[in-house]
């Protein structure tokens, strides 16, 4: 009985990644197909392609001069509307961090979080010097957590940290599978 559990478990392990990533990426095309509906056509994946095509469209669009400027006023009303500036620039800084010409997350680091024992944590500089609180001696270094979408931010002091030289995609993948991935 032992036996066929193992069995059981190994299978579990192998079947639920992927059979719950392919469950989420039908979800999702299901959910793109339904918002395209209106189409009148009843093809897998239109709404994917229509989805794609629509933000490539955007995209062309808004890096035109002419429709640059209404960016810029949208943008600067976001900003000082009420509760809608906290989602909206929250939002817009976190998309901003992982693409876009402002990447956050491009300098991973080897943090010792103790002198007095060799423990050390993965994480990625995002503030290069804490000049702003008049510490230049510190600087910001994001945690993501394991297996969440989560994370936590440290001021650290600048001797305790080592830049990495891998891609920071690897390390990201290696903290998020709390060390289960392999790095290099």
């Amino acid at each position: 009985m032992r036996q066929y559990l193992n069995y059981f478990l190994s299978g579990f392990l192998i079947v639920a990644p992927i059979g719950l990533t392919a469950y989420i990426l039908f979800a999702v095309l299901r959910w793109l197909d339904d918002l395209f509906a209106g189409l009148s056509f009843d093809v897998p994946g239109l709404g994917l392609l229509v989805a794609v095509l629509l933000i490539t469209a955007v995209g062309f669009v808004a890096k035109s001069f002419l429709v640059r400027p209404f960016l810029i006023i949208t943008e600067r009303v976001l900003h000082r509307t009420p509760l809608v500036s906290i989602i909206y620039s929250s939002l817009k800084d976190l998309f901003d961090a992982f693409v876009g010409d402002n990447q956050k997350f491009n300098r991973p680091v080897l943090v010792r979080l103790n002198a007095a024992d060799d423990v050390f944590k993965m994480g990625f500089v995002t503030q290069p010097s804490m000049s702003a609180i008049t510490r230049d001696d510190l600087l910001a270094v994001y945690f993501p957590h394991s297996y969440n979408f989560s994370g936590e931010l440290v001021l650290v002091p600048i001797e305790n940290v080592t830049y990495l030289e891998l891609p920071s995609s690897e390390v990201m993948k290696f903290i998020v599978s709390g060390g289960v991935s392999r790095l290099g």
